[in-house]
């Protein structure tokens, strides 16, 4: 679930819960609606988590002479655990 849609589901779960005014015999809309503002608060906290959890990947790349060959010659070094950029 992403933010947008935790959001989503907040907005819509308040407008249920405090603006519809309409009785229905099967269901209470006012229940639901705090049911989706719940939801909505979970995908909420759900999306911030996961947008501070992406993890980052450093890459160093190096080129020297070798004094003894005179090649020149190149490192490549990948530090993090997560996908190169």
């Amino acid at each position: 679930m992403s933010l947008g849609s935790g959001i989503f589901l907040f907005v819509v779960g308040a407008i249920l819960a405090f603006a519809v005014d309409i009785q229905v015999a099967w269901v209470d809309l006012r229940v639901v609606g705090y049911i989706l503002m719940a939801a909505g608060v979970v995908g909420i906290i759900l999306g911030i988590v996961l947008i501070t959890r992406r993890r980052q990947t450093t890459m160093t790349d190096r080129s020297a002479v070798d004094p003894v060959s005179g090649e020149r010659v190149s490192r490549r070094t990948v530090e993090g655990d997560g996908p190169l950029v």
